[in-house]
């Protein structure tokens, strides 16, 4: 593995207890897809051997815009651990995170392996035991949030935690194109949008998920959880705020951002 990629990682897993960190220009250019995802999978593998657990996976930039800002035309992925799921109405110590940020996101749990670098919609939809509401807490290792899509991917996707909701929904009858969703924080609407914004539709965002992973031979395995991509704006939480997600259809979740 290269030196200068193993430095890299090693200056994200330090940012999570020292502190955000500069952009990384000096090792990655800004769109180096394989160098970034070689830093995220160096440091998947250190947590894996320090006792982190894989859980699933969340995908990222399924935003247009996002994509554009960022100057790429694909969404990426980060890897999730059991130690970054929060109950839902449960708590998020603000000591945990850097400068977080919360978003709105519909999550699939497989009931199968899916392991097909073709895969189709209909396989997604196959291999899927149930939707719920998702609360994604995304958080940057990076200074101000000054990232590069090498920079967010490098960083795992700039995940940080999650919320699940509690009663399952099957996707049958399920308008995941149309459904609306807000975003509160303390009873406030703080972002407004609907399942069309996630790379047209939630399913478009996990079959590019499965056809990426099976094609790196990481395929998603059954009881995976996979966080789809953001159905709105995200928000930036400041410390004594509760947080809610309602989607239509699929119900609500949220958590309460405080020190225990």
């Amino acid at each position: 593995m290269d030196k200068d990629l193993e430095g890299v990682a090693s200056r994200l897993r330090d940012a999570y207890v020292g502190g955000a960190i500069p952009p990384l220009r000096d090792a990655l250019s800004p769109t180096d897809a394989k160098g970034a995802y070689q830093v995220q999978a160096i440091n998947t593998a250190f947590w894996q051997e320090h006792g982190r657990r894989i859980v699933g996976r969340k995908i990222g930039l399924t935003a247009k815009a996002v994509q554009d800002q960022l100057g790429v035309d694909q969404p990426d992925f980060g890897v999730l651990f059991d130690d970054m799921a929060i109950a839902d109405g449960g708590t998020l110590d603000p000591a945990t995170v850097i400068q977080p940020k919360a978003e709105a996101e519909i999550a699939f749990v497989l009931a199968r392996d899916l392991d097909n670098p073709k895969a189709t919609i209909t396989d997604v939809i196959g291999a899927t035991a149930y939707a719920l509401p998702a609360i994604e807490i995304v958080d940057s290792r990076i200074a101000d949030w000054k990232i590069t899509f090498a920079d967010t991917v490098a960083d795992n996707g700039s995940s940080a935690f999650f919320v699940l909701g509690t009663e399952p929904r099957l996707l049958a009858g399920l308008d995941l194109r149309t459904c609306g969703m807000l975003l509160e924080v303390d009873g406030r609407l703080a972002s407004l949008g609907a399942g069309a914004a996630c790379l047209g539709h939630p399913l478009n965002a996990a079959s590019w998920l499965a056809r990426t992973l099976s094609a790196a031979g990481t395929p998603l395995r059954a009881g995976d959880i996979v966080l789809t991509g953001a159905l709105g704006p995200m928000v930036s939480i400041t410390v004594g705020a509760r947080i809610t997600a309602t989607i239509g259809g699929i119900g609500s979740c949220g958590f309460l951002f405080k020190a225990r």
